[in-house]
């Protein structure tokens, strides 16, 4: 690799851009699990922008996505209900799972110790 190809490579603290294994991941989660809901997080000096997908269990995966209407369109394209986190916050249910999995966590680790 020249000179030039090293300097185009992502710095460390820079921002990795939206690609295709992205859009192939979410649209992979989307079509195993039901009841699934997109939420747009807008872009931040750490991060692009990105969508949240959340299933009727509150189970969820965040990847980048190019902007807020490459979001809207992929939404679309999955029949998806797609809302802005910053206008409607996250579902309880993700937050619900998130805990049950803590907790399955420490009773795992409880369990390894004693």
């Amino acid at each position: 690799m020249g000179l030039f190809g090293r300097l185009r490579r992502a710095r460390p603290g820079s921002t990795r851009r939206a690609d295709g294994a992205d859009e192939v991941h979410l649209r992979a989660w989307a079509h195993e699990h039901e009841g699934v809901e997109a939420f747009v997080e807008p872009r931040t000096t750490v991060t692009e922008t990105t969508v949240v997908l959340v299933d009727a269990d509150g189970a969820w995966t965040r990847r980048r996505v190019a902007s807020p209407a490459a979001a809207k369109k992929l939404a679309r394209s999955l029949k998806m209900p797609i809302y802005d986190v910053q206008l409607v916050g996250y579902p309880q249910r993700m937050r619900d799972h998130d805990a049950r999995q803590r907790a399955l966590r420490d009773r795992e680790r409880r369990r390894d110790l004693g």
